[in-house]
């Protein structure tokens, strides 16, 4: 019998159970098949393959460009270099808000062919509808309110969200309707801190924070952020676990001088 610990994949199940035993989720984002190897031997939670990729991986100012077919390819390689932790994907702009059946469609093709085990949606009670048809298909739901980037030009900008009364307000319903709903989970993205805490006491499915304070049920980053390889941007949010900008232009510049010098490869680097 083989002594090796069997890895148990972590389910929708198990991230409420969380919730329940008081036990922090963690979430980061990963977009490639090497960087999901990594943070699922590290023992992540849940791997978000967002679509802020079109920001950190393609270089866009916004969510909005990246394409159904860009998110199963990035989605794909991160179920392939994961064992362990939920893959959860991001349904793209324009996919989703418009009628239900093409929400639907656009759900299932994103499972069937990236191996995605969760969607995530943003919005709420305006797209109640497109989100129910997707759960009864059998396909697990995340929420996303607060700062939905997929809105931003409704927005104007990247400022804290819910701050007015009225606003906030809204966001208390829209949870509410997403937990009726069927979703599993809610990602609350830059909202004050007391109303994350406050809706995050009110639900009994967990809440993911990202800028909004530590009395939501986990947290998430975006990893190229968190691992310092996004220069200059430095919100207050954000804690940087390393600065591997600094070391990749460091070890290219050494790798430059070094063939510029003729010094690699050296013997013992050659066949």
């Amino acid at each position: 019998m083989s002594v090796n610990k069997i890895i148990k994949r972590v389910t929708t199940s198990i991230i409420k159970d969380m919730k329940l035993r008081g036990e922090k989720i963690s979430m980061l984002t990963g977009y490639d098949y090497s960087m999901a190897k990594a943070l699922d031997e590290a023992g992540i939670d849940i791997i978000l393959v967002g679509d802020s990729a079109a920001n950190v991986f393609a270089g866009y100012e916004t969510t909005l460009p990246i394409t159904l077919d860009n998110m199963i390819y990035h989605t794909s390689a991160v179920v392939r270099g994961s064992k362990r932790a939920m893959v959860l994907a991001d349904l793209p702009f324009g996919e989703y808000q418009g009628s239900v059946d093409k929400a639907y469609e656009a759900a299932v093709r994103m499972m069937k062919e990236s191996g995605a085990h969760a969607l995530k949606l943003e919005g709420g009670e305006e797209i109640i509808d497109n989100i129910k048809k997707i759960i009864n298909a059998g396909i697990p739901v995340c929420g996303h309110l607060g700062l939905t980037p997929q809105s931003i030009n409704k927005f104007g900008d990247f400022g804290v969200r819910a701050k007015e009364e009225a606003e906030a307000n809204r966001l208390k319903t829209d949870a509410l309707a997403l937990q009726e709903a069927g979703c599993f989970a809610i990602v609350l993205e830059k909202i004050p801190a007391q109303l994350a805490e406050e809706v995050s006491k009110s639900l009994a499915i967990p809440t993911i924070g990202i800028g909004a304070g530590n009395g939501c049920d986990g947290q998430v980053l975006v990893v190229n952020d968190m691992l310092g390889m996004t220069k200059g941007f430095k919100p207050k949010f954000l804690r940087q676990y390393a600065n591997l900008y600094e070391q990749i232009t460091t070890a290219a510049s050494q790798y430059i001088a070094d063939v510029k010098a003729s010094d690699y490869p050296n013997e013992n680097e050659q066949y």
